[in-house]
């Protein structure tokens, strides 16, 4: 029996590199959701998972971001430990707070979209401040409108109270999270020159 390979067309080095920086930043998100403590004022946890999706838009750009908060969920609801506070499994994508966990590949895939544009990828140390912020500002968006529709439906009470619960107390950390993804935008930008 003979094998030939002539015919066999093989993945690409860029597609495996991709996967590989998807898979990295995935693992990363996965890590910032064991930085998870409940505030006082709502039952939602405070964890730096978001601050994964604004790195993982900025770095691997829309389509390769949004590939990478997908892996993230995916691997979150095939029982790896990724979510807030080591959390696992569909039942954190159906509860209270999944409408956060499926808003992620979304996310990424408007940071990227706003830092790079729908073309090629450009250096994100080279986007201006205002784009950095406007791409992860309207990827807040996006993680909010996700995250307190899901939470209205899951405890039964009205988008109002879902965003006064779920969303606002959230906002400072949002803006700061925000901050650190630009500081490391930045820093990698200097270290690049």
């Amino acid at each position: 029996m003979s094998t030939t390979t002539e015919g066999v067309d093989l993945v690409g080095e860029e597609v495996v590199g991709n996967l590989a920086r998807a898979a990295l930043f995935a693992a990363l998100t996965g890590v910032f959701a064991y930085v998870s403590f409940q505030l006082p004022v709502t039952s939602v946890p405070f964890t730096l998972q978001v601050l994964g999706v604004f790195l993982a838009g900025v770095f691997l750009g829309p389509v390769w971001g949004a590939a990478s908060m997908a892996i993230y969920v995916a691997a979150g609801a095939v029982g790896a430990p990724v979510f807030a506070g080591g959390g696992a499994g569909l039942g954190s994508l159906f509860g209270p707070w999944g409408g956060y966990l499926w808003s992620y590949p979304f996310a990424a895939g408007v940071v990227g979209l706003g830092v790079h544009g729908a073309g090629e990828l450009v250096d994100p140390g080279d986007a201006s401040l205002a784009r950095l912020v406007g791409a992860m500002a309207a990827a807040t968006l996006v993680v909010y409108a996700f995250g307190t529709a899901g939470y209205a439906l899951v405890n039964d009470v009205s988008l109002a109270t879902a965003v006064l619960v779920a969303a606002v107390p959230f906002v400072p950390a949002e803006a700061i999270k925000a901050a650190a993804a630009v500081a490391v935008v930045r820093s990698d930008a200097v270290v690049a020159r």
